[in-house]
């Protein structure tokens, strides 16, 4: 195939790519020789998809961290009050 001729040529054995939502955090395609990771957790506060890293350790092994969004912060809590001659 076409990617198997890619990583030949530049000697490496998988693509790992960005910039494009995947639902699960990570998607492997073209038989798991290319990876899409997606590091933003509930893309534009709508997607509702996970997000993801890839470790790779000194073996060449690699795995996945997969979490999603931060808890939404409600106000912020005024923590002390204004002397009067500023009211």
């Amino acid at each position: 195939t076409v990617t198997d001729q890619f990583l030949h040529l530049n000697g490496v054995g998988c693509i790992c790519r960005a910039h494009q939502l995947a639902q699960d955090g990570y998607q492997w395609c073209h038989n798991d020789k290319v990876c899409t990771v997606f590091s933003a957790p509930n893309y534009c506060y709508r997607c509702g998809n996970q997000a993801s890293l890839m470790i790779v350790n000194d073996d060449l092994e690699r795995s996945f961290v997969k979490f999603g969004q931060a808890p939404e912060r409600g106000e912020p809590q005024q923590v002390r009050s204004l002397p009067d001659y500023f009211l």
